[in-house]
């Protein structure tokens, strides 16, 4: 009996053949599908997750041959065999041409099919295999990925880590705007003293100057001593402001100053202190638009984008999705103890497919909540969270604004959580008021 879970599509238009066929293959552990024409057999691959499709070469309306040619114009890794009663050198040349992995004539023996079944998933694991298995020599700076976008990531960060200017990093939540920044500092002549990570969005207002530059004792309520600000701890390091596009325009009118004379005032001091750092900032949100909408300093956004890296979204960066996935496949399986195990085509082709607006950090919660879920050791479409199943990815409207599709997000993930905001804010790994902000700013612009 097979140890493998592969789903088989056989089509052929004799019933007394698709029994045997059934048969044979049920016996030996696959899970069969059986169709009677080409028409009804597209329509189970389009709604399944199959492997490997046998059929038969003279099929009423539609021939076996346009079959062949069909999956592989739409299907990348479902593998063929092709059958017939008429065998020809001329039929086997033209079916393999069309992309069918084997050719069996009738009439043929059990073992004949099942070595030829053998040899068309072998084939698929392979190359399924190639396609993900890669995370061992697709790593460096920390980051996952060989994709010709982040490949561009990787050369601008050797080149930022040999400088000391300051560096700007773009990029959509969860692209890993950090990693970079961390990665600069590592490989950079500041790696042995401190990297110091800011969320500027993340600090009140109110509290933020004393938090960035310390304060003195006494120069507040509660300030019962003198404490240094995240400036003063790294010293000698890198400080990565992130969310650099939530501060106010008077604590950006601080900052410049700090950028210009690198000097930092302890909130209630008259006398400055002289900082030896490296300034690294980051931003979710198109900078140059709100400069132009008076929300942010001109001036301080061009000392602060001297050196520009954009880190590319998921969607763009092509088979480290499937680098990825493998990479945190493995992980989070070893930390349950578990088989890591395997993704079927249809299942892969929708997690790369989908538009992934959290970016690497989604589809690393997702692949962390698949492993946790399922016992099975192949991933399949079923296997995957409703929210990915019932979204439609394949159809990318590229004209559409980032806060259209973050909105269509947010609204799917809602529909799945029955509106509950508090699942729908840790699904999306933001707190319940940004959550509702947003909301409310994608209600004004529906209005407006």
């Amino acid at each position: 009996m097979s140890k493998n879970n592969e789903s088989i599509l056989v089509i052929d238009d004799a019933q007394n053949t698709l029994e045997i066929l059934e048969r044979w293959l049920t016996n030996y552990g696959y899970t069969v599908y059986t169709s009677t024409s080409v028409e009804s057999g597209i329509e189970v691959l389009d709604n399944t997750t199959i492997d490997l499709v046998i059929t038969d070469l003279k099929m009423p309306k539609v021939s076996g041959l346009e079959m062949v040619q069909y999956v592989k114009e739409n299907y990348k890794d479902v593998e063929i065999i092709m059958i017939t009663g008429y065998a020809s050198i001329e039929g086997a040349v033209e079916a393999v041409k069309a992309g069918a992995q084997e050719y069996l004539a009738k009439p043929f023996t059990e073992d004949e099919l099942l070595q030829a079944v053998n040899n068309a998933l072998e084939k698929l694991h392979m190359h399924v295999s190639g396609n993900i298995e890669k995370d061992v020599v697709a790593e460096e700076y920390g980051i996952i990925g060989q994709s010709p976008a982040i490949k561009q990531v990787f050369q601008s960060i050797k080149k930022a880590s040999v400088t000391s200017a300051t560096v700007l990093i773009t990029g959509e939540s969860g692209t890993g705007k950090e990693l970079v920044a961390r990665a600069i500092h590592y490989n950079s002549d500041r790696a042995s003293s401190s990297f110091v990570p800011v969320n500027c969005g993340g600090i009140p207002e109110n509290l933020l100057e004393s938090e960035l530059f310390g304060h003195v004792k006494g120069s507040f309520t509660g300030a019962n001593e003198t404490r240094a600000g995240f400036f003063q701890t790294a010293e000698g390091g890198t400080i990565f402001l992130d969310e650099i596009s939530e501060t106010s325009m008077t604590m950006q009118v601080k900052l410049l100053r700090v950028l210009q004379d690198k000097r930092v005032f302890m909130v209630g001091s008259k006398r400055s202190q002289k900082v030896d750092l490296r300034i690294v900032a980051a931003t979710n949100k198109n900078l140059r638009e709100i400069v132009k909408k008076g929300y942010f300093r001109e001036d301080l956004f061009y000392r602060l984008n001297v050196l520009a890296i954009d880190v590319p979204p998921l969607r763009e960066r092509g088979d480290d999705i499937l680098i990825l996935i493998n990479h945190f496949a493995k992980r989070f399986s070893e930390e349950l103890g578990k088989q890591k195990p395997t993704f079927s085509q249809k299942s892969l082709e929708i997690l790369k497919n989908y538009y992934w607006p959290g970016n690497v950090r989604e589809l690393e919660n997702m692949i962390q909540r698949i492993i946790v879920m399922t016992d099975s050791d192949k991933i399949k479409v079923p296997d995957l969270p409703a929210l990915l199943r019932c979204s439609a990815p394949a159809k990318r409207d590229l004209n559409r604004t980032l806060e259209e599709v973050e909105a269509e997000y947010i609204k799917n993930v809602l529909q799945h959580v029955d509106g509950n905001k508090t699942k729908a804010a840790k699904i999306l790994d933001i707190d319940r008021k940004t959550l509702r902000n947003k909301l409310k700013n994608y209600k004004k612009s529906k209005q407006n």
